[in-house]
């Protein structure tokens, strides 16, 4: 389930809907999909895309992606944190950047330019689409996990274009997810 910070607001938003209108109003993509495809939770890369071909080619169709992967990040990934370092930079590529997360936790950070920084976990479920030429950046939870559907439109896969702005120092990575903020009356 999806959780929006946005930088200045007091209380996250934690209602897919409402966090997928104002993902809209900024212009990212957010999609909740179907999580009951029946697969094992050791499933390979095959047999994920292959549960969710019906989802990912609706996706080529829509916005022009060649290709799909699979991303598996946890604990035991040989080199993980030099390949979180590219992804935990501000940044920004020339296409898309597109992930379904089949399991684990991270947050996405989007700078919209109005020096308000919106953070967007994701879980288990959420699809975001963040546009090409977006400045953002990414962090793992504190389980350090993700496994994710990736879709390209470059069949070579993205180059992140760092700002050197020191955003991204500047945010918390700290992902609480639902649980953490209590619904008020």
């Amino acid at each position: 389930m999806v959780v929006v910070r946005v930088e200045g607001m007091a209380d996250p938003i934690i209602d897919s809907s409402k966090a997928g209108e104002y993902l809209a109003s900024i212009g990212i993509d957010y999609e909740r999909w179907d999580t009951s495809h029946p697969l094992p939770e050791d499933a390979g890369e095959a047999q994920i895309l292959d549960a969710y071909r019906s989802e990912i080619e609706r996706l080529k169709e829509k916005g022009g992606y060649l290709t799909a992967d699979l991303i598996n990040l946890s604990e035991k990934t040989p080199g993980l944190d030099e390949m979180l370092s590219k992804f935990n930079k501000e940044h920004w590529h020339d296409e898309d950047e597109v992930r379904f997360t089949i399991s684990g936790h991270g947050v996405f950070h989007i700078n919209t330019g109005n020096h308000r920084i919106t953070s967007i976990e994701v879980s288990r479920g959420d699809l975001i689409r963040i546009p090409s030429r977006t400045y953002h950046w990414f962090d793992l939870c504190e389980d350090r996990e993700i496994r994710a559907i990736r879709l390209f439109q470059n069949r070579t896969g993205w180059t992140p274009y760092y700002t050197g702005s020191g955003e991204d120092l500047k945010q918390q990575p700290l992902c609480m997810g639902p649980a953490y903020f209590p619904l008020r009356s």
